[in-house]
């Protein structure tokens, strides 16, 4: 079996999901992961894939999404990875008014913690710009202590930060 990273990203319309799915379902790939959002009027997926299939076959197999030139596809083997050993996971959110920085700056603190940010969602209604993000952290780290540095930032950026332990009911 191979493991493939598949990306389609383009001008939305409906039909993408389903169109590369069926695809998919047709040369018998197994989704085992995937994301998909909109990001201002744009589509953007990413699957990773299981089964007997080179990344030629799947993107020779994927072209009549691209036939008109509005949506992209690559196709790529990936490695096996051993499942990671997880820490514990929360739930990090921002919020306040745009402005450049907010991201690296909030990631920053969690990375200098040893913590892996495994999802993060942003949003810009307005003037309001809303961070969500899902963290493990190692059993090194002091939530606590991590609170207080974003906290810091947060003023600094003059937003609001929450951080708050997931219990497994929340994933």
């Amino acid at each position: 079996m191979t493991l493939l990273a598949i990306t389609v990203l383009g001008h939305d319309r409906p039909g993408i999901i389903a169109g590369t799915t069926g695809v998919l379902a047709e040369l018998g790939l197994n989704i085992e992961d995937s994301t998909m959002t909109l990001l201002r009027g744009h589509f953007a997926m990413m699957l990773i894939t299981d089964g007997n299939a080179d990344p030629v076959t799947v993107e020779m197999a994927l072209s009549s999404l691209t036939a008109d030139g509005s949506l992209s596809v690559a196709v790529r083997e990936i490695p096996a990875e051993r499942g990671s050993a997880r820490g514990t996971a929360y739930l990090l959110s921002v919020h306040g008014g745009d402005r450049p920085g907010i991201v690296s700056r909030v990631v920053a603190e969690v990375a200098r913690v040893g913590g892996n940010i495994t999802d993060l969602t942003t949003r810009l209604a307005g003037e309001l710009y809303v961070l969500i993000a899902e963290v493990d952290l190692p059993a090194s780290a002091d939530p606590v202590a991590l609170e207080s540095s974003l906290n810091d930032v947060a003023v600094d950026l003059g937003v609001g930060v929450t951080l708050r332990a997931l219990e497994s009911d929340d994933l």
